[in-house]
């Protein structure tokens, strides 16, 4: 850790935090394909996690199809267990190296699940935002300790912190309310 405190760089890291949040939330999709919806799929390949855009090109052929191309025909497999373990309510099917997921129409079931996905996005982007504030605090913390910064700026700056904390949490809620409300939409 530094050995000053900057509030503007732990205000960064919550907004940057919000903007994977607003990436991963671009691919919750309402009833139309698109290549970003499986943006957020992590595939276990050559002994590690890596993205799926890492792995294989993702296409639109339809408006209700995705079309999934791997590179590495032995990958196939592992990109297919991806995409049906992603809680997203698709089905794949292998043709080869081509791995078709067809976009399964909203009814009121398909909709309350993908607002689940959206809740679960909002809580993890949450908790990264209490992580961000949580390393603030203990950083605060080592700087009163080792006599750096007195009790009042911790007190000042640990109000800051926690401030910063709130408006990042309602903002995730505010994006999320949105999303709820768009996904929906009949």
């Amino acid at each position: 850790m530094s050995a000053t405190f900057d509030l503007a760089d732990l205000k960064r890291r919550m907004q940057a935090t919000i903007a994977s949040y607003k990436h991963d939330l671009a691919g919750l999709r309402t009833g139309r394909a698109s290549s970003s919806m499986l943006d957020p799929i992590q595939v276990d390949a050559y002994g590690s996690s890596m993205p799926l855009n890492q792995v294989a090109t993702v296409t639109v052929p339809e408006p209700r199809m995705l079309s999934v191309q791997v590179w590495d025909r032995s990958m196939a497999a592992a990109v297919d267990k991806a995409i049906r373990e992603a809680n997203l309510g698709l089905n794949p099917q292998m043709e080869g190296q081509i791995i078709r997921v067809r976009i399964p129409e909203l009814n009121e079931q398909r909709r309350k699940e993908m607002v689940k996905v959206a809740h679960k996005y909002s809580e993890e982007a949450r908790v990264a935002v209490r992580h961000v504030r949580r390393d603030g605090l203990d950083l605060l913390k080592k700087l009163e300790k080792d006599g750096k910064m007195s009790e009042d700026d911790v007190s000042r700056q640990s109000d800051q912190v926690q401030k910063a904390t709130d408006q990042s949490i309602v903002e995730i809620d505010q994006i999320l309310g949105a999303k709820e409300k768009e996904i929906m939409q009949v």
